[in-house]
């Protein structure tokens, strides 16, 4: 499987800030850059869909000047099939729903919220995929905004890519599998 060149490029930047030492690297003068990784086992809440040993890695890259990039590639789940998946408010829990609603750059009053002008790709991180053969995949989303004091904790893999039509826009199905992420 070839990276797409998006995602070539988060895994160069995650890759160089960790080999650089500890710590957030500057990229751009006056702007730190946060460095998100993972690696994990999934905690799976469908088997059939998301088989044992499937393993997800997510990246990350978030500056004040650049916005935030997150890139997750996922193995061991089913073959030549679309999954949906996207950054959560809480971490991984015993069922999909203690990771809660998506995490939001601007919050939707409305709970759940089902509203295009909320949910949506650039207020929320989204990482839409389909897996190849042999059930890889990957996936990567950019965003023109960074975390604030509230910030994501989980990334869940639902079973549907995500819908984006008024009264379903942000739904993606069941909650199959999660990987708690320190964004």
């Amino acid at each position: 499987m070839r990276p797409v060149p998006a995602l070539s490029l988060v895994l160069s930047a995650a890759a160089l800030a960790l080999t650089a030492g500890a710590g957030p690297a500057t990229a751009v003068p006056g702007s730190r850059v946060h460095v998100i990784t993972a690696k994990s086992g999934l905690t799976s809440y469908k088997p059939e869909l998301v088989p044992p040993g499937a393993r997800a890695h997510v990246f990350g890259l978030t500056s004040k000047h650049l916005g935030t990039s997150t890139a997750i590639l996922v193995t061991g789940l089913l073959p030549n099939r679309e999954y949906g998946a996207h950054a959560h408010t809480k971490p991984c829990g015993a069922t999909g729903d203690l990771a809660g609603p998506h995490y939001q750059n601007v919050e939707d009053p409305v709970k759940p919220s089902v509203d295009p002008a909320y949910a949506n790709p650039r207020n929320e991180i989204w990482l839409d995929l389909t897996t190849d053969a042999t059930g890889r995949g990957a996936a990567v989303s950019k965003v023109d905004w960074t975390f604030t004091d509230r910030r994501a904790n989980s990334i869940v893999i639902h079973e549907t890519h995500t819908h984006t039509d008024p009264g379903h826009a942000g739904t993606a199905g069941a909650r199959l599998a999660c990987v708690t992420v320190g964004f």
